[in-house]
């Protein structure tokens, strides 16, 4: 049986907690050597530390796939506290946490579907726990020496579930990088960003998912703004690959890379791809709440989600 979440989120602390991580891998020009000869879609094993190789092949290509860091269980049961978590959500009619929209889209049964939900774990303990498990410190080594998970910043911790079904507010995402997103808050040029994400579904090239360009992150400002129709385009790149998953796989993939996610080409619970992502946060500490506004760029994504949903497209 799980537990309830709280009636009330978790309060955010004045002074964050602060995690450490390994020290970051010393990588060799033998070790980029090898990283090149590697297949795109090599999955690595994620050990006690990032290897030198490992550490390469991100700089390389902009990404990495860990095989099924999470166990079958902990799958299981995070996917029920989602479920919980709509549920109440729901019922309370809730439409954002702290400024940021609840993407709500019809599900496969007809009836509403939470497809975003952000902040979740401020709302699930046994997320907030989770996602500062031992085993992620190699992970966190990529972002920083001492990093903190964002709970109460940007969006949170983030709950995707992508849907083909007419009504579906959130079937797919278009064309974009991460870095204008800090381009619309005001901060300067994007340096490295990584994202770290939770893979739920077993997901194969042919029924759509991730899509990324490899090697993208290394473009300069200005492809990074025009090189594509920010959202709108989602053409098939000569250049990108499909991330595969199984359920429990972790993939980091920085976030100045080019990346979409495609359609599935599958209706209804079939076409179900359900993901999580964490984010590790070294920038200054800044905690949203209630009272926060939505960022300009959520309330236009809103009026087209509302628009699709209405269509049912």
């Amino acid at each position: 049986m799980i537990a309830a979440a709280p009636a009330r989120p978790i309060a955010a602390a004045p002074t964050p907690e602060m995690l450490t991580s390994p020290p970051a891998a010393e990588v060799s020009e033998a070790d980029r050597r090898e990283a090149r000869s590697l297949p795109l879609t090599t999955r690595f094993h994620l050990g006690e530390r990032i290897t030198p190789v490992q550490q390469a092949f991100l700089d390389e290509h902009g990404f990495l796939v860990f095989a099924q860091v999470a166990k079958p269980d902990e799958v299981e049961r995070i996917l029920a506290e989602i479920d919980a978590l709509q549920e109440r959500w729901l019922a309370e009619g809730r439409k954002e946490v702290n400024g940021i929209p609840i993407f709500v889209g019809t599900g496969p049964d007809g009836g509403p579907f939470i497809q975003r939900f952000a902040f979740t774990s401020l709302y699930v303990p046994y997320l907030y726990d989770f996602v500062r498990d031992a085993r992620f410190a190699p992970i966190r080594s990529l972002v920083g020496r001492k990093t903190r998970v964002g709970d109460h910043e940007k969006d949170g911790l983030v709950f995707n579930r992508n849907l083909n079904v007419p009504g579906s507010a959130y079937p797919r995402l278009g064309w974009h990088t991460d870095g204008l997103r800090d381009l619309f808050l005001n901060r300067t040029v994007p340096g490295p960003m990584l994202n770290v994400g939770m893979h739920f579904d077993r997901i194969r090239k042919e029924d759509g998912g991730l899509r990324i360009i490899p090697g993208s992150h290394r473009q300069g400002f200005w492809d990074m703004l025009t090189r594509k129709p920010y959202f709108v385009s989602h053409d098939v790149d000569p250049d990108e690959i499909a991330v595969e998953t199984e359920p429990g796989d972790l993939t980091v993939h920085d976030g100045r890379t080019w990346h979409r996610v495609e359609r599935s080409p599958h209706v209804g619970r079939r076409s179900l791809r359900r993901t999580m992502y964490v984010p590790y946060v070294t920038d200054a500490y800044a905690p949203k709440d209630e009272s926060s506004r939505t960022p300009f760029y959520h309330r236009l994504g809103r009026v087209a989600r509302e628009l699709r949903v209405k269509l049912k497209r």
